[in-house]
């Protein structure tokens, strides 16, 4: 049975090293440039919670943007109540977080 060197082990360490840091860079290039579409990216999210807060064990209030107006709805075991939409936002330009 052969045994490896310390040079040959070596040698592994350092490519399995750069190939790692190759998927790394890969990986980042893709997020920052957004190939694989708005969906995955992040990049075009028309809606999202802005906050969410509890009123008590089993109500919550929740304020939803979409396109950039903001939509209050009170949710619970009962069902979900919309109490206020068409809220503007604040900022035009500011997204879903």
């Amino acid at each position: 049975m052969d045994v490896l060197g310390a040079d040959t082990v070596a040698r592994y360490v350092v490519i399995l090293m750069g190939v790692l840091a190759l998927i790394m860079l890969l990986a980042w290039l893709v997020q920052r440039f957004g190939f694989l579409g708005p969906a995955l990216s992040g990049r075009g999210r028309r809606i999202g919670v802005i906050e969410a807060a509890a009123i008590d064990a089993k109500r919550r209030l929740v304020l939803v943007r979409r396109d950039n107006v903001e939509h209050l709805v009170l949710t619970g075991p009962q069902g979900d109540i919309l109490i206020e939409t068409g809220i503007p936002t604040s900022r035009p330009d500011a997204g879903p977080q």
